[in-house]
C-alpha cells in the first residue's frame, strides 16, 4: 500500500509539472500573438489624407498645416493679441463632418478655459485674436480620437468655424 502512495505521489506530481508547463507555454503564445484593433492604428495618416481630399474637393489652396497634423485657414486674424493655454476664451462656432453632417453649434458665445478644450481648439485659437474668424481641419487625434461623442463616430475628422469673441 506504501508503494501505491508513492506511485500515486510520483504521477500527481508528474501532472502538476505538466500542466504548469503548458500553462507557461499558453501564457507565451498568447502574449505574443498580435491582435489588430482599432485603437492600434495610426490615424494620423489616415486623416491627413481625408483633409487633403477635402481640400481638393472643395478646390481650397489657402489652408496651412501645423507639424502636429491640425489644418487650419484664417479668414479674419482678429487683434494683434492672441490667447494663451490659461486664457478663458468665448467663440461662436459651427461643428462638422467632412460629408458635412452638422453636430454641434452654438446659438450664442460659449466660454470656457482653453485648456479644457479638445486639441485642436487649443492650437487653433491661438494662431487668431478678439474677432478673429477661422475654420480648423482637426485630425482625430486632436479631437476625440478613439472615443464616440454623440453623433460624432469614434476617429473622426472634425471640421470648425470659429469666431473668438474675445478672451482674458
Amino acid at each position: 500500500m506504501r508503494q501505491n502512495r508513492n506511485f500515486t505521489a510520483k504521477k500527481s506530481t508528474e501532472m502538476i509539472r505538466k500542466l504548469i508547463a503548458f500553462s507557461i507555454l499558453l501564457v507565451t503564445i498568447v502574449s505574443c500573438t498580435k491582435i489588430d484593433t482599432p485603437d492600434l492604428v495610426d490615424y494620423g495618416p489616415i486623416d491627413k489624407k481625408i483633409i487633403q481630399d477635402y481640400l481638393t474637393v472643395h478646390n481650397d489652396t489657402t489652408a496651412k498645416s501645423t507639424t502636429s497634423g491640425l489644418y487650419y485657414i484664417i479668414q479674419n486674424p482678429g487683434g494683434s493679441a492672441h490667447p494663451l493655454i490659461n486664457s478663458t476664451v468665448t467663440v461662436k462656432y459651427s461643428g462638422y463632418l467632412v460629408d458635412g453632417n452638422p453636430f454641434d453649434s452654438s446659438s450664442t458665445p460659449y466660454t470656457n478655459k482653453l485648456y479644457n478644450l479638445i486639441t485642436g481648439w487649443q492650437e487653433g485659437l491661438q494662431l487668431i485674436g478678439a474677432g478673429g474668424k477661422m475654420r480648423l481641419f482637426i485630425p482625430s487625434g486632436l479631437g476625440y480620437g478613439a472615443t464616440a461623442i454623440g453623433s460624432i463616430p469614434a476617429h473622426s475628422v472634425l471640421i470648425f468655424d470659429i469666431e473668438l469673441v474675445s478672451f482674458k
